[in-house]
């Protein structure tokens, strides 16, 4: 097996003018997607929400609640043609220094049972399964559960 570079990746704060490009994207990515709506509601109520640059190009964004020492990350995406790259642990190890920072003792995420990819990162970071949410996710045969996740942050 070749190993390949992770490319250089910048991570600056998401602009009312990436929406479009962030909801192309999130629409690329999941049969269910985010509407750029959503990403704009994200953006007013002041969620943490973050875009990941590679070579002049969008790779991959994330959105973030904060409140009350505790943080959920909302979305977390890295487009089709950036990933295997290393890209979403980069970009995973970035919101949790912004939950660190905002204050956050711990993080918790949802994910897809259908989603091996997404558990594996998440437990590889330290995340660990605390429950289900039943019939959480919209899915094609009706609705799909969801994995609920947690990670105590440690300070840096």
């Amino acid at each position: 097996m070749v190993a390949v570079a992770r490319p250089h990746a910048e991570i600056r704060a998401m602009r009312r003018d990436d929406v479009p490009l962030v909801a192309q994207m999130e629409a690329a990515s999941y049969e269910f997607p985010w509407t750029a709506g959503i990403f704009s509601d994200c953006l007013k109520a002041g969620h943490p929400s973050w875009v990941m640059w590679v070579e002049g190009e969008m790779a991959g964004y994330g959105v973030l609640s904060v409140a009350a020492g505790e943080a959920h990350v909302l979305n977390v995406c890295i487009g089709p043609a950036h990933r295997g790259l290393g890209l979403g642990r980069l970009l995973m190890r970035r919101l949790l220094d912004i939950a660190r920072w905002n204050g956050a003792g711990r993080v918790f995420l949802e994910v897809r049972p259908s989603n091996p990819v997404a558990q594996s990162l998440y437990r590889s970071m330290g995340f660990e399964e605390i429950g289900r949410r039943p019939k959480y996710y919209p899915a094609r045969e009706g609705r799909e559960d969801a994995i609920v996740m947690a990670k105590d942050l440690l300070p840096s």
